[in-house]
């Protein structure tokens, strides 16, 4: 490991890097070194390098596990500005470890970085060697709350992780140091005795009070105008505080007081830091990213193509999130289509092709018409009257027209415009050519291209996902010039990195597709799709067993945009493993590896000790297995310890740790939240008709409500929140129904997952989601935009689907529900918040009916009824069918001709002894029979039986009488009259919406 340090440190060195030192007290990671978090700031270039012990209470493991450690090396690098080729250089520090990139599965896995504490984010990825995380590359976007520029990258080297895959040693303390020296030997006593000292040793008394007297010299420091020593007490702050966390001393208020007062610190060392370095006259200089200079363009010259051809267009990134990969290819394609079509360049038996991998996006359309159509201007000059004299003479009007447009006044003729008549010309425009086109729009693509969530580096103009590196454009064999965020277009695209040559030059644009293949690239999804799925189920029949491709789909299609070019490979793991419950088997694979489960063949379906994964590109297989599996031992051994650590303790032991578990500083700890879920559901129960069973059922599944995620099973795999529930409650001893109530309390989980079955996990999954609404609308934490850190859209589609799909919850409304779980929130919920609330779970009802396929009109016809999910959810069904109903449509339009008519704001209110036209008579008794036939609540078939009446009457109506009389006595009368038919159809549907 030694020797590997002095290696990456030669490499930065020789990279212009500055070798900096570890900071002389602990941190939990090399971000908080002054020598980044600091550095990071403002506009000064910087290049550093440096060993950082990172220390890390939490993961004391007293040295027993071989993967956890308190104090673990990182290996830190800082390049500000991003320089471009961060990846590339990466990579080669990596050979410079004796890493073979060739025989090995190096890739880059989304994985986006924030520390609350130090007000920092910044986006990036995970970096996997055969399924290991080796390293962390994040380029920063913001620290102590400061928008960073220029963006710097980060390059964090977990040393443990990649020395112990270099040796092939499956414990920490089996790592070869130095020569003749194990790592254990070196520092496993440091390793026992830290871990003691953080999780039973350290005084609490003691390190609060360290805590405090750091952070008023942290605030002193701030006052006397020193940024560095205030940041080296604000660190000593946090090691306070996690050392305390270890302890188990943080309670939910003082965590967040104490998250707030570190973040407030760090903000304020940052903008201090910033304001010294400018007093200082920045004297590294100023690397800040700035818009292009205004310098007059050189003349270009535009190709000229005969006939229709083919463009090609490759969008060349660092590697993309999954979920963006198709996003993007679809924003590209669509902006494109549309320029075209606007341009009149693309013809009706032009293909449009898409291709898309997490490293380019590329759509490829034939038939591009050589030129725009030619077009006429007209320019209009003076009116007609005003053109010519009474002679017919120009006048002076005409001539100072003429001249300005460079004519001859003969010239000028007349033009109609608006429908009157001026003297004017009619010019031809002659079409530009594609690439002049192109030249125009394809830049505009490029820069407009955006992401859920978007980053900057070193490109002015230009934000996305990740990092554009290159852009092609080809028309047939023609390039076609321009210029986005300092990306010049050429004909160059770029393979594999391991590639011996990876920029490729492509001769035309036909020959982009067949030239990434020839280099093992598959740029179409369907066809990666494809191959993943036929080679790992041919790997799993070589063991007698299958992939579950329609159970693992989410897996599969996340899989295909991870890699370029998909190898499957086929891993085991020691049987002894599925002792453990399969949930937590299969969650490590799929969660954490992206591996595919291989299950029994033959109907059986049970886990078999193997896995599929997919690697990008060729490798060694024997050295990629082994790394896949190593890693997924050790994960497997840490779930082991896991597991066998929570049973240790009964659901009541683990439902006490809950008052440790923040939920938000207003609302309380994740105690308080389980009890307020158990009264919600307990007042939900008395509106529903439940026996005796299901009553104690309920009673004691509620007394033990998310008693799981105290447990260091889901605190780790927080996707097995209630499976675990279940499987702790089995093992305690708790009846059957209880526990699968704790696990279907946490369902559905996503749209289309399962819902309860029984009817006391239905009524703690809706007050589970209730608590969630009504908490936190009352303080505030409303979704914005993509941002919706507590899963409050995912909560409202939940809440409808459990009322649409049970029907024994169908006396639940939503407006009730919701004030039933605001009478139980630690703070006002005011009546605006529960509006709003409620506004919030119609537009997801709305959205899911929408995306179950049913018609906008009918979705927006039935959203009277989002109260009752269940209730709209059949309108909108029986809705369907009605509309083809010739009797349905001829009531739905008279009732529409009554609807248009009275005016907003009418009130109901008639006599009928003014009534005195026939029709209106024969209206009234009418409507009055209707109203004697209607139920209370009736469904919409039930209505359209008893109303059909209603429509050949109403139409005689307004055939016969003239409601808007003169009289004022009469015409307040008629509307008094269609006011309650108004009212008494309105609760039934919203039929402006039905065409």
């Amino acid at each position: 490991m030694q020797d590997a340090l002095i290696r990456l440190t030669d490499f930065w060195a020789g990279h212009g890097c500055l070798i900096a030192q570890p900071m002389n007290t602990e941190v939990g990671a090399g971000t908080l070194n002054p020598a980044t978090a600091l550095r990071v700031l403002g506009p000064e270039p910087w290049r550093v390098a440096y060993v950082e012990p990172s220390v890390r209470p939490d993961d004391s493991r007293y040295g027993d596990n071989p993967n956890r450690l308190q104090t673990h090396t990182q290996f830190q690098v800082v390049l500000k500005p991003e320089p471009g080729d961060a990846q590339e250089l990466y990579l080669g520090s990596l050979e410079a470890l004796g890493i073979d990139l060739r025989a090995h599965d190096v890739r880059f896995v989304e994985d986006d970085w924030a520390s609350p504490a130090l007000g920092a984010w910044g986006l990036g990825w995970e970096v996997w060697l055969d399924g290991l995380e080796i390293t962390q590359f994040t380029y920063f976007q913001q620290s102590g709350g400061l928008t960073l520029d220029p963006v710097a990258v980060e390059i964090t080297y977990g040393m443990e992780r990649i020395i112990m895959a270099l040796q092939s040693v499956s414990h920490f303390k089996d790592i070869v140091y130095a020569p003749g020296i194990s790592y254990g030997e070196a520092f496993g006593q440091a390793e026992y005795e830290m871990s003691r000292y953080y999780l039973d040793d350290a005084d609490i008394g003691t390190v609060r009070g360290l805590f405090e007297s750091y952070a008023a010299e942290a605030r002193r420091m701030l006052d006397a105008r020193l940024p560095v020593p205030a940041h080296s007490y604000v660190l000593k702050c946090s090691h306070a505080f996690n050392v305390l966390d270890a302890r188990g001393a943080i309670g939910t208020t003082e965590r967040a007081r104490s998250f707030a007062r570190m973040r407030r610190l760090a903000h304020d060392v940052a903008e201090l830091w910033v304001e010294r370095r400018a007093e200082l006259g920045h004297p590294l200089g100023d690397a800040s990213t700035r818009p292009a200079e205004g310098l007059e363009a050189p003349a270009v010259l535009y190709p000229e193509i005969s006939a229709p051809g083919t463009l090609a267009l490759e969008i060349g990134v660092e590697e993309l999130p999954p979920h963006e990969v198709g996003r993007a290819v679809e924003q590209v394609r669509a902006g494109l289509t549309r320029g075209l079509e606007e341009a009149g360049l693309l013809t009706e038996g032009g293909e449009v092709h898409t291709y898309a991998t997490p490293r380019r996006v590329i759509v490829v359309i034939g038939d591009i018409r050589p030129r725009e159509p030619d077009t006429e201007q007209v320019v209009r000059g003076p009116r007609l009257a005003a053109a010519y004299d009474a002679d017919g003479n120009p006048t002076r009007a005409l001539l100072g027209f003429a001249r300005g447009q460079g004519v001859d006044p003969s010239e000028v003729g007349t033009v109609t415009v608006g429908g009157g008549q001026y003297a004017g010309l009619v010019r031809p425009i002659a079409g530009r050519s594609a690439a002049r086109v192109l030249a125009g729009l394809l830049p505009r693509i490029v820069e407009g291209l955006r992401a859920e969530k978007n980053m900057r580096w070193n490109a002015p103009g230009l934000s996305f996902a990740r990092p554009i590196r290159w852009v092609l454009a080809l028309l047939d064999e023609y390039e076609i010039p321009f210029e986005a965020g300092g990306l010049v277009s050429g004909r160059i695209t770029h393979v594999h990195r391991t590639a011996t040559i990876s920029d490729v030059s492509v001769p035309d644009a036909g020959a982009l597709i067949p030239a990434l293949r020839a280099h093992g690239i598959e740029p179409a999804v369907e066809r990666r799709r494809s191959q993943i799925v036929e080679t790992a189920g041919a790997l799993a029949a070589e063991v007698s067993g299958t992939i579950d491709v329609a159970a693992e789909r989410p897996l599969v299609e996340e899989i295909v945009n991870l890699v370029e070019e998909p190898v499957a490979i086929l891993g085991s793991f020691d049987p002894s493993y599925l002792e453990l419950p399969e949930p937590i088997l299969t969650t490590v694979m799929k969660k954490h590896q992206r591996y595919l489960p291989v299950r029994g063949a033959g109907g059986e379906g049970g886990l078999l000790p193997h896995f599929v994964a997919v690697a990008n590109g060729d490798c060694d297989h024997a050295a990629v297995r082994a790394g896949n599996e190593a890693v997924l031992r050790a994960r497997y051994e840490d779930a082991a310890f896991f597991f066998q650590q929570d049973l240790r303790s009964t659901p009541e032991q683990l439902m006490a740790g809950l008052s440790r578990l923040t939920f938000t500083e207003r609302l309380g700890s994740m105690a308080d939240r389980a009890a307020r879920i158990r009264a919600i559901a307990a007042e939900l129960a008395a509106r529903v008709d439940l026996d005796e069973r299901e009553r104690a059922v309920l009673g004691r599944a509620g007394e033990l409500a998310k008693f799981d995620l105290a447990s260091a099973m889901v605190i780790e795999l927080s996707g097995l929140a209630g499976t675990m529930a279940r499987e702790y409650a089995l093992r305690a001893g708790e009846d059957e129904a209880v526990a699968q109530a704790l696990y279907e309390m946490e369902l559905p989980r996503s749209a289309g997952d399962a819902l309860p079955s029984g009817v006391a996990g239905a009524l703690l999954s809706v007050a589970d989601r209730l608590d969630l609404l009504a908490g936190l609308f009352a303080v505030g934490s409303v979704p914005s935009g993509s941002s919706d850190p507590f899963g409050l859209r995912r909560a409202a589609l939940a809440l409808t689907a459990i009322l649409r799909g049970t029907p024994r919850l169908g006396a639940l409304t939503v407006p009730d529900a919701l004030t039933i779980a605001a009478g139980h929130q630690p703070v006002e919920v005011t009546p605006e918040a529960l509006a709003e609330a409620g506004r919030f779970v119609t537009r997801r009802l709305e959205q899911a009916f929408l995306d179950d396929g049913h018609p906008v009109a009918v979705v927006r016809a039935v959203l009277v009824h989002a109260e009752s999910p269940a209730y709209a959810e059949q309108a909108a069904a029986d809705l369907t069918k009605l509309l083809t109903d010739e009797r349905f449509m001829r009531l739905t339009t008279a009732l529409q001709r009554v609807l248009r008519i009275v005016p907003d704001g009418t009130s109901a209110g008639y006599d009928p002894a003014l009534f005195t036209e026939p029709a209106e008579r024969r209206l009234y008794a009418t409507f009055t029979q209707v109203e004697a036939d209607l139920p209370e609540r009736p469904s919409l078939p039930e209505f359209t039986t008893a109303a059909l009446p209603l429509a050949e009457p109403i139409d005689r109506y307004f055939d016969d009488v003239m409601v808007m009389s003169d009289d004022p006595e009469l015409r307040a009368n008629r509307l008094g009259f269609l006011a309650a038919v108004r009212d008494r159809v309105a609760g039934v549907l919203d039929w402006r919406q039905i065409a």
